[in-house]
């Protein structure tokens, strides 16, 4: 008699596991090598890829030299990390007010607006920065408009403009971008972004 063979049963990636291959994945995108990526977020390479392998768990200080490095943010990042909802899956996705992945972007704080696959990210972006900070360039294009206060939006070689409440500005990839206060009062953004997504296989080159 022929013995059945147990059936498999899938392996669910661990937070560090997802996070490792969003990272992976940002950084392809991107068209960087390991080496260019621990060099630009002054990481160690073999760090970097214990990282990419979700076999180490990064520092904030750490994340947020790759967010900067990669031009994205810590925010997105940790929710590149959660658990993603089956493809296939056309419920309607909720996230209620005061609910969202929250954490740090560019000079102040954001909340993600949606949750599961997406072909954009929305976020609720809250400042009060009087400084710039640095120009941020990525390859996705990006929307935002003024919900509350004014803001001052830098584009680089293509000059800046003052937004105020109900204001909107379509930034192309690769356009140099960041914003700031005019005199440090609140302001809130509703941002919307293209989506990279994390993950594949790895490289034959392990510096791929």
């Amino acid at each position: 008699m022929t013995s059945m063979a147990p059936p498999l049963i899938p392996v669910t990636p661990t937070s560090d596991e997802r996070l490792g291959a969003h990272l992976r994945g940002l950084r392809k995108a991107r068209g960087l090598t390991l080496t260019q990526l621990a060099e630009a977020a002054e990481l160690s390479h073999p760090f970097l890829s214990q990282l990419e392998r979700g076999l180490a768990r990064p520092s904030m200080a750490s994340l947020e030299r790759l967010a900067r490095a990669l031009g994205t943010s810590r925010v997105e990042l940790i929710a590149g990390s959660e658990p993603p909802r089956a493809d296939h899956d056309a419920q309607p996705s909720f996230v209620a007010a005061g609910e969202g992945v929250i954490g740090p972007y560019a000079e102040g704080t954001a909340r993600l607006l949606a949750e599961g696959p997406r072909r954009f990210e929305p976020l609720e972006f809250t400042g009060a920065n009087a400084e710039p900070g640095d120009h941020y360039v990525h390859d996705e294009d990006e929307f935002l408009t003024v919900l509350e206060g004014a803001i001052v939006i830098s584009f680089g070689p293509f000059g800046e403009r003052t937004l105020q409440v109900g204001d909107s500005v379509y930034c192309r990839s690769g356009t140099p971008h960041r914003w700031h206060s005019p005199d440090g009062s609140t302001y809130r953004l509703l941002i919307v972004k293209e989506v990279v997504h994390g993950g594949g296989d790895e490289a034959s080159d392990p510096d791929a």
